[in-house]
């Protein structure tokens, strides 16, 4: 298989995540909840995967044709944002007004956000929270707070997309990534079981999903309270 052939595959691969966005909408509509997070998070592992594949076989050089970044986008926007906040909606955590807001404020906010230049930092981290809705929702799903704390959540994450908050990308940021790529693998997994199990409440898969999305959240802010070693030795040296 030629470099060229590979390359255009990693675009075919990234595509097939928009197929998954389909099954996943449809499974909303139906309302099988349970169904519709399976194929969101077999979107997450195709995008867990393809960035890698997309470095590797330089996929810029070798296929041209199609552009891999806003392909991303095209699905990280579906899967990541639009289908979340449509369940969030329909599923009956957010009656009346609170439902409405929570859509919007998600949407909007969001579109400002994946448009912004400035969301990826020196470290390949994020800069402010990073419309990650799909593993928000997936938690309030399994965990069905008030819906008072779910518009707080949700309002505190969108105003966080605009703040210099730092949040790791499990696989890019290499500060701590011995244990951020770990958590991801088994937020993935708990996400999974959560999801086939159709959010059961007694699931001990919960709490996996809580433990590691605390850790995925909080880990890029504590690394701004906590300097790298290396960052600090630069500074006493200067």
């Amino acid at each position: 298989m030629t470099l060229r052939i590979k390359a255009l595959s990693v675009h075919l691969l990234t595509a097939t995540g928009a197929v998954f966005a389909m099954l996943a909408m449809l499974a909303a509509v139906d309302e099988k909840w349970g169904l519709m997070y399976v194929w969101l998070v077999v979107a997450f592992i195709v995008d867990g995967i393809d960035g890698q594949l997309a470095r590797k076989y330089n996929v810029r050089a070798n296929a041209p044709t199609y552009d891999g970044v806003i392909m991303d986008m095209i699905v990280d926007y579906l899967t990541y944002i639009f289908i979340p906040a449509y369940a969030l909606f329909k599923s009956g955590l957010l009656p009346g007004w609170p439902g409405w807001i929570c859509i919007i404020v998600i949407t909007f906010a969001s579109t400002l956000y994946m448009s912004d230049t400035r969301m990826k930092t020196k470290d390949y981290s994020f800069s402010g929270f990073p419309a990650c809705w799909n593993m928000v929702v997936i938690v309030l799903f399994a965990l069905e707070p008030h819906f008072y704390v779910i518009l707080g959540i949700v309002v505190v994450l969108a105003v966080a997309m605009f703040t210099p908050l730092k949040f790791v990308h499990p696989v890019r940021t290499m500060r701590w990534r011995w244990l951020s790529f770990p958590m991801a693998l088994a937020w993935t997994f708990f996400a999974g079981w959560a999801a086939w199990v159709d959010f059961d409440p007694q699931s001990w898969a919960h709490w996996g999903l809580i433990v590691t999305s605390v850790y995925l959240v909080s880990a890029g802010i504590i690394q701004q309270l906590v300097p790298a070693k290396n960052h600090i030795q630069q500074r006493s040296s200067v």
